[in-house]
């Protein structure tokens, strides 16, 4: 890579109509070790990709407590403490019952005196006093949610949290929070071929709620030797994964994908995406194509 590499060419988004970031963020998940549990195999690798994020204009940070369980947390405090022109978020809310992603593995509790736990010990982690966005990592079914919101918003009140987010939610869930409090952000899944929440993308671009899309790089079929995605990479001079992310920022200027990695290469090549400027009509080209394997995938 001959050019400078740097998400500032992503364009900026303003968190909570206050924050100001660019819009190509990282997610800090797969700096941890395998099943997302402990300390990552190349610990040194993994540090020297956090170190590296500001270098190249990357300033928005998804992490959770859950990742390790604390391990993404730590690692980032280590690496950028005290996180000068970054925003940190992380979430809360779910528990780990042990590596990997089987039953048991990520289980959700909205209790108000553990979700106060989970802000109090992320505030600890983080070594601030205040987090910038916090965000609720699933609704617990098995509690009231409008005693989680209601938990959320008083700690809001209290200082402790500047802006909330949500994940994995419907419309009606986000506007059930909205009579709590502002909801900043949305993370739910979403990439090429995974599209069961454009309502949910539509409603934040309405909104100008910053949507946070979990699992960007996925392309199913369309990353195979041969597909439009594959074809359209190799005229670009990209990778199909750069183009996926590509489409992904094309796609709304509410999007703020978070594609994580543990390794400075792969790190480069992600970023190196914001860069890549889709036309019209390749981004409809994708765009059809991804939505009948999303079809498909659903029948």
């Amino acid at each position: 890579m001959t050019k400078e590499i740097n998400a500032s060419a992503s364009g900026t988004f303003k968190v909570g109509g206050d924050i100001k970031i660019n819009r190509l963020g990282f997610g800090a998940m797969r700096v941890t070790g395998e099943g997302v549990w402990g300390e990552a195999k190349d610990r040194t690798e993994a540090i020297r990709t956090l170190k590296r994020l500001p270098e190249l204009g990357v300033n928005f940070i998804d992490t959770a407590d859950a990742y390790g369980p604390e391990t993404s947390e730590n690692m980032l405090t280590e690496a950028l403490y005290p996180f000068k022109g970054l925003l940190i978020a992380t979430k809360g809310g779910l528990v780990r019952g042990g590596p990997g992603t089987g039953a048991g593995a990520w289980a959700p509790v909205g209790r108000p005196e553990y979700l106060r736990q989970a802000v109090l010990m992320s505030l600890r982690r983080l070594k601030v006093e205040r987090i910038d966005l916090w965000q609720l990592h699933r609704i617990d079914p098995k509690t009231p949610r409008d005693e989680q919101f209601a938990a959320l918003r008083d700690m809001q009140k209290e200082g402790l949290i500047r802006h909330l987010g949500l994940s994995e939610v419907t419309i009606g869930e986000i506007e059930a929070a909205r009579k709590f409090f502002p909801v900043a952000t949305v993370q739910n899944q979403y990439n090429l071929v995974h599209r069961v929440h454009e309502d949910v993308l539509d409603y934040c671009g309405k909104n100008n709620i910053g949507f946070m899309p979990w699992f960007p790089l996925a392309a199913g079929d369309l990353a195979k030797p041969g597909s439009i995605l594959d074809k359209m990479a190799q005229k670009l001079g990209a990778t199909p994964s750069q183009v996926a992310l590509a489409w992904i920022l094309k796609r709304s200027p509410v999007m703020l994908p978070i594609p994580g990695t543990g390794k400075v290469r792969h790190l480069e090549e992600n970023v190196a995406a914001a860069s890549i400027k889709l036309s019209d009509a390749d981004f409809k080209a994708l765009d059809e194509a991804g939505n009948k394997e999303a079809r498909a995938r659903a029948a």
